[in-house]
């Protein structure tokens, strides 16, 4: 008698995101900043979103990385809808995200080993040398093994992104979401930055999700979307 074979079910969309808006404000104050946003990218995708400053980008990056509700709409991050979403689950989710921003966020009281490190804080299943030795390991990755007790004002520009890189990338998370990792770097800082980016995320096989405005690294993208007044075009 054969056996039926089993039925694998196709991982969940890295971003659905149906039908979403999001305002501003309050009363007559109330401003809409998003208009009807529809997106779909597949698990391992690179997507590019590029557009005007004030179009948008930013606040639906924070939407999709959880870092302030849905007001209307749909938005699911790796199959977890966030509209009505508790704070608790919203911290679930986030566990599963690495965030790379301008400003590289890094901890200037903090070595480079102890800021790629901070992704453990939370994790009571990991011990303080497993993750000390997942920090080392990811910034020797990075080029950065010469570097570990070195502090962010010690690092070049440069170096300091890639901190951030591996501090994002550190706890192999299922998406990525990077605004304007470039916005500070020099052009080869910059496109060593998304190489490494681009790299590393393709070994791990996560999804990225990259807000720029810089056209030199456009490139990198499997996609590129644009965000005008509010509104997703040229998907």
């Amino acid at each position: 008698m054969l056996e039926t074979p089993a039925i694998v079910a196709d991982p969940p969309l890295a971003i659905a995101i149906s039908h979403l808006n999001h305002y501003y404000g309050e009363g007559s104050l109330k401003k809409q900043i998003l208009f009807d946003i529809n997106l779909e990218i597949q698990p391992g995708e690179i997507v590019i979103m590029t557009g005007p400053s004030g179009s948008g980008k930013t606040t639906l990056l924070t939407l999709i990385g959880s870092l302030r509700s849905v007001q209307s709409g749909s938005l699911q991050i790796l199959g977890k809808e966030l509209y009505g979403a508790t704070k608790n689950e919203m911290v679930q989710v986030r566990r599963n995200i690495g965030y790379i921003f301008q400003a590289h966020n890094l901890l200037g009281f903090l070595t480079a080993k102890q800021n790629v490190q901070m992704p453990f804080e939370m994790n009571d299943r990991i011990s303080a040398q497993a993750a000390e030795a997942k920090a080392i390991e990811m910034l020797t990755t990075v080029g950065l093994g010469e570097r570990l007790n070195y502090y962010p004002d010690d690092l070049s520009g440069g170096q300091k992104q890639r901190v951030a890189i591996a501090r994002a990338l550190v706890h192999h998370p299922k998406l990525v979401l990077a605004d304007e990792p470039t916005a500070a770097l020099d052009s080869k800082s910059g496109r060593d930055v998304v190489n490494l980016m681009q790299k590393l995320a393709k070994e791990q096989g996560c999804t990225i999700l990259l807000v720029t405005h810089d056209n030199r690294i456009l490139d990198i993208a499997d996609r590129i979307i644009n965000m005008e007044d509010g509104y997703l075009v040229n998907l």
